[in-house]
């Protein structure tokens, strides 16, 4: 075998990678029918997949694809699957990936009010409720047009891109790969070839591409003899500039490959070989021996068991980024709304600032360090809080947030505006709240706001009441330092006399020390 650009330590496996005596875990999920495009949940929990022409489908068998659905079960296999039937109609139906968590779901079709098929084309989304999951809500890209049965794509987690296969208005040949770019506030850009060096005048789809964006994975009937898994690596921001690309060789048969999605070192896709002549879902798990490497070459002449492996170590990876992920919310609705995410350091600095996609976001953070997350919406109160972190040991991290609306009557509780005990001076860490007031104030010149100064029932009431008039009077002189005119600010102090806790219980009797502002002009 000729060995070429071997970049670190190799290592030889003889029969070691001979793990088709594993327990099958889609044994009681691929059937006589064509499974396709696997897709698992960010919990792990459940399996995503299309199946086609099955009489369960809403169409029947006619249906080129509905969305089935099964559990993660004790021993390691796949749950009976069955029909996502609120996901589908009787086109195809399948499913992009997940933005913000498990619980909002992004679908490469579009519904009508029925489950006739749709007759416009697009995107849609649907949200996890205690019913099940919501009617999916179409989203609109421009000039966004399959006249091919075959359809695949997939959303990254912070739904800024996707990856389409498309045969459209500028295809080389049969279907091609494009890109789309969410411009925000439920706009996207429209579709993008991806270029010579990715699409051929044959076909490619079912892309998949890394969380970084910089790997795009695809099948392809054009770069080699039958249907296989390639990547290639993007080389710049014009998304047509790529590298040759290379086929996936632990996963290309005989057979025909396409559907691949990457969950860290397992790999889901659909294969025909060794199946009824349908697509069955398989999967490829490195092992734990060469978690840290990339096979990178392989006598193809010879069968799995039989081969000698030699295997590349990868750059090593921060393991210390985490994924913060979650919904924004209406508080008086619960209806889930677009906002603007911030994350800045301590000292200010800001560190990356996403849009939610129709109330989801994730972002990619270090999983130690001290963070102010900042949440802004148009006519909501702007969110802020501070985000400790310190362990290593986690993957992902849920936080969702709610806004409340900028009404009369709305009451705001600054939980970070502290003072030093038994004194109306700031501590340090007040001051960023604060300003979070002073901004909304400037944003909203309407608005008049009441403050209400609170504190515990310990001590004495005369006191208490003194004490809390004091940190009012201290928040509202900040405020008109700032340039709040003093006109827009009354306050009042209550004491001890107004308790959102218990007092006997010294964990929450700090909830009761504490500085709201009411709305009551706006």
């Amino acid at each position: 075998m000729l060995l070429k650009g071997l970049a670190t330590s190799v290592l030889l496996l003889g029969s070691y990678f001979s793990f088709s005596q594993f327990v099958d875990p889609f044994e009681l999920v691929n059937s006589i029918y064509d499974e396709q495009s696997p897709v698992i949940s960010p919990d792990g929990k459940t399996l995503y997949f299309t199946r086609a022409n099955h009489p369960d489908n809403i169409g029947g068998t006619l249906d080129p694809g509905d969305i089935w659905y099964c559990n993660m079960m004790p021993d390691g296999k796949w749950s009976s699957p069955n029909n996502a039937r609120k996901l589908n109609n009787n086109g195809w139906n399948g499913v992009l990936g997940f933005v913000g968590g498990s619980d909002a779901i992004y679908l490469a079709s579009h519904y009508s009010n029925d489950s006739n098929k749709s007759k416009s084309q697009g995107i849609a989304r649907s949200l996890k409720t205690t019913s099940g999951w919501s009617r999916p809500k179409n989203i609109t890209i421009p000039y966004f047009r399959n006249t091919s049965k075959h359809h695949g794509g997939h959303i990254i987690t912070d739904a800024t891109i996707a990856v389409f296969s498309l045969e459209t208005y500028d295809s080389k040949g049969g279907e091609d790969i494009y890109v789309c770019f969410n411009k925000g506030d439920g706009n996207w850009s429209e579709p993008k070839n991806l270029g010579n060096t990715i699409n051929t005048k044959f076909q490619e789809f079912t892309p998949f591409l890394s969380a970084d964006t910089q790997t795009l994975y695809f099948s392809t009937n054009g770069k080699g003899n039958g249907t296989d898994i390639f990547k290639s690596k993007r080389l710049d921001d014009s998304w047509t500039n790529w590298t040759e690309p290379e086929p996936e060789i632990l996963l290309n048969t005989d057979g025909q490959e396409l559907g691949m999605h990457k969950y860290g070192l397992k790999s889901v896709y659909t294969s025909t070989l060794n199946s009824d002549g349908y697509g069955d879902i398989k999967e490829f798990i490195f092992p734990d021996e060469v978690a840290d490497s990339l096979i990178t070459r392989i006598d193809t002449t010879k069968s799995i068991a039989d081969n000698i492996w030699i295997v590349e170590k990868e750059p090593e990876i921060d393991d210390r980024l985490i994924t913060l992920y979650g919904n924004t919310y209406n508080t008086k609705t619960n209806e889930s709304i677009e906002t603007s995410i911030s994350l800045k350091s301590r000292d200010d600095k800001l560190i990356t600032k996403v849009k939610s996609e129709m109330g989801s976001y994730a972002l990619k953070i270090d999983a130690i360090g001290t963070y102010i997350v900042r949440v802004d919406a148009p006519g909501y109160v702007s969110h802020q809080e501070i985000l400790e972190l310190q362990s290593d040991q986690i993957r992902t991290l849920e936080k969702n947030v709610f806004l409340q609306p900028i009404e009369v009557g709305t009451t705001v509780n600054l939980k970070d505006v502290l003072f030093q005990q038994s004194k109306a001076e700031f501590l340090q860490s007040s001051f960023s709240e604060l300003n979070l007031v002073v901004d909304f104030m400037k944003e909203n010149p309407k608005v008049q706001i009441r403050l209400e100064g609170h504190t515990d029932n310990r001590g004495v009431a005369k006191y208490n009441i003194k004490l809390s008039k004091e940190r009012v009077e201290a928040v509202k002189s900040y405020l008109v330092k700032k340039g709040i005119s003093k006109k827009r600010i009354t306050g009042k102090g209550y004491g001890g006399s107004r308790p959102i806790a218990d007092n006997n219980d010294p964990k929450k009797r700090i909830l009761n020390r504490r500085v709201e502002f009411t709305i009551v002009k706006n």
